[in-house]
């Protein structure tokens, strides 16, 4: 195998390849980075197992400056490899692999040899073959993971719960996530065909896997494809392919959980809101307990903070309407904290039930289609 490429190029490609790429894997040849070179470009392929990522460049892109002067695959060390391409003093590189898997890199004055190892021993890439694909709009898909991975469990003694569950029906996309202390589901429409229209589809997709993806996604690109079979996933773009397995189990179910009634209701700016939280959770971080209090009245909204060794804070809130019965309770401001950046600058609407049941976020306009909920802290 031998080729020269546009050494820029070559990094971005690489940089998202990467992502799949772990030290920790128990397959040893899953540290390297398989690169494939045809006819038609490079093909690089990095995976962990439980995600595998493959991206193209193509010979006809004239911004690549790629060259093939001869097809043939190598597995290298990625992390070595990288950290070669990333210092190589010209923009220009060229990579030839020698006799008994020794790959040769150059560029301008300075050569590396590095030991490879035999691409056939590299795991095959799992075979979607389906023709059912859903297409997603990729910034507003981007949104979706972003408002829902804060509310995975990171505890593996749930694994079902480190995913976010996907359910697609009825012309919609549905994505929930929990970690039974706080939920997060956003709603958006996907336009069907006749022939997905009438299904039903019902998966569960690791949050690691969705947080990577979303790190891979520019707006270069408006849309992606989703295709799904019985284990797997598969993100489809211009020049990348996103596999990643999925989560096997039945998720719980989270719609009995959404209070449906409200007692005390108030609107406030989601930014405003956040910064009175983050000073009043600069004392609560220091306490044993990590729990900042709201009290509602008609006429007074007040947060406070408490923590004996350091000493305590309050803060009078500017909301913009309250209407039912005055409420006090306590939570935890992390998790306040990550709902409400979700909101960005809208105003958003906060229903309480009971100072034990747990509490929702919405955006003041639309109920329906986000929600962020929050279960209180008992503090007696």
């Amino acid at each position: 195998m031998k080729f020269s490429i546009k050494r820029s190029e070559f990094l971005k490609s690489l940089a998202d390849v990467q992502r799949a790429i772990s030290s920790r894997t128990t397959i040893p040849i899953l540290t390297g980075l398989k690169i494939m070179a045809s006819e038609e470009g490079l093909t690089l392929t990095g995976s962990d197992s439980d995600i595998s990522i493959e991206a193209f460049i193509s010979q006809e892109d004239e911004k690549n400056n790629l060259t093939i002067d001869q097809a043939g695959s190598i597995v290298l060390q990625a992390r070595f490899f990288s950290e070669i391409v990333k210092k190589l003093p010209d923009e220009m590189m060229e990579v030839e692999v020698l006799d008994h898997f020794q790959t040769l890199i150059t560029s301008a004055n300075a050569s590396f040899t590095v030991n490879g190892l035999d691409a056939n021993n590299y795991p095959h890439l799992p075979v979607i073959d389906t023709q059912e694909t859903f297409v997603l709009p990729v910034n507003l898909f981007k949104q979706v993971i972003g408002q829902t991975v804060i509310a995975i469990s990171t505890h593996e003694s749930r694994p079902i719960l480190t995913g976010v569950n996907m359910v697609i029906e009825h012309g919609k996309l549905l994505a929930v996530a929990t970690d039974s202390h706080r939920l997060s589901q956003r709603i958006i429409p996907l336009e069907l065909n006749s022939a997905l229209a009438d299904q039903k589809y019902n998966v569960i997709i690791p949050g690691k896997s969705l947080i990577e993806l979303s790190r891979t996604l520019d707006d270069s690109h408006d849309n992606i494809e989703m295709m799904i079979t019985e284990n797997q996933v598969l993100f489809k773009m211009e020049n990348m392919l996103f596999y990643s397995r999925l989560l096997e189990g039945y998720y719980p179910d989270t719609a009995r959980l959404i209070p449906e009634t409200a007692s005390t209701e108030i609107v406030f700016n989601a930014s405003s809101l956040l910064g009175s939280i983050e000073r009043a959770s600069l004392l609560s971080h220091e306490g044993k307990n990590n729990v900042v209090k709201v009290s509602i009245t008609p006429d007074l909204v007040e947060i406070s903070g408490n923590s004996p060794d350091v000493g305590n804070v309050k803060e009078e809130l500017a909301y913009i309407s309250v209407e039912g019965e005055p409420i006090d309770l306590s939570f935890n401001p992390d998790y306040m904290k990550d709902a409400l950046r979700t909101f960005g600058q809208t105003d958003i609407r906060i229903k309480f039930t009971s100072p034990v049941r747990p509490f929702i976020l919405v955006p003041s306009e639309d109920d329906k289609t986000f929600i962020q909920l929050i279960t209180p802290v008992r503090t007696f």
